[in-house]
């Protein structure tokens, strides 16, 4: 990807932003969405330009760096939210501010040369690193978690996260110049955890997660294998709030599509195939009530 294109997709990215912020509340930075956040956004979008963006693609694209350009039809509809006709409009209405960027005086380019010069040193002094390593086990298996990913969110003093995954064998490594690391880690059948480590004490390098009663019920209901179906749909009923937000999201960034209480647990309370393709993705629970889920039929 040129280096215009990604100054251009930085700005659109930052046009969004203040376009959905003008009438929906969430973090100043994007990069702090979470999924409530995303999904008032996603409805946003297909309320005004009638398009659908996936999760997926959202932390693709919006919440870390991308090393590509959405396809252009996705341009064109992101320009049109903020207010262009299409993509190639909105970049030549910020051609002067690329002018203008590449404009730059005597006087502050050797400034900026000798504190970079300064910068630089100051790395160098200070550039070891210490390097976290951790593998991630399930509670009450005592088994190593790969079957799926999980993810981490590194909080850092006074910048932005950073969101990685683990790799299959469910390890995670990363080096810094801190002596202690702080990170989130998350996964749609165990609990969210906080977690904070000092070098000096990182000798404990397996970190256990709980699992989550929840989403392991859900998960043992779409495996299709429970005879009673009646008894089935009762227990959902009273598992599931009646006025849960339940969203299925499609491969391939196609869209999302919103689900009742009564169709979802129709869907999973009549034995077919697709039972068994059903992945939750995510789920968020109230007074024992499960209030928002989302789910993908692979």
């Amino acid at each position: 990807m040129a280096e215009h294109d990604i100054y251009f997709f930085n700005l659109l990215k930052k046009a969004v932003k203040a376009t959905f912020l003008k009438h929906n509340r969430a973090p100043i930075l994007i990069e702090e969405w979470k999924g409530d956040d995303i999904a008032t956004f996603q409805e946003d979008l297909l309320t005004k330009v009638k398009a659908r963006v996936s999760e997926k693609w959202f932390y693709t694209y919006f919440k870390n760096e991308a090393n590509k350009l959405p396809r252009i039809d996705m341009l064109n509809l992101l320009s049109d939210y903020v207010g262009f006709k299409d993509w190639n409009t909105f970049k030549a209405s910020h051609i002067k501010d690329v002018k203008k960027k590449k404009t730059i005086n005597t006087k502050i380019l050797y400034g900026t040369v000798l504190i970079s010069i300064i910068i630089t040193s100051l790395i160098f002094i200070n550039s070891t690193k210490n390097e976290f390593h951790f593998c991630f086990v399930d509670h009450a298996k005592n088994a190593p978690i790969t079957k799926i990913p999980l993810d981490i969110k590194i909080l850092q003093d006074n910048e932005s996260p950073l969101y990685f995954k683990t790799d299959s064998l469910g390890c995670f490594t990363y080096q810094s110049k801190n002596d202690y690391i702080k990170l989130v880690v998350q996964s749609p059948y165990h609990k969210t955890d906080t977690i904070i480590r000092f070098i000096d004490s990182n000798s404990n390098k397996i970190i256990k997660l709980l699992p989550d009663d929840y989403a392991l019920m859900l998960r043992y209901y779409t495996n299709g294998n429970i005879k009673d179906w009646k008894k089935h749909k009762e227990q959902l009923n009273n598992l599931i709030a009646d006025d849960a937000q339940i969203y299925q999201i499609f491969e391939n960034n196609i869209g999302i599509e919103l689900f009742s209480k009564s169709d979802f647990i129709r869907l999973i309370t009549i034995p077919t195939s697709t039972l068994k393709r059903i992945e939750i993705l995510d789920r968020k629970t109230i007074n024992g009530k499960i209030v928002k889920l989302k789910f993908i039929v692979k």
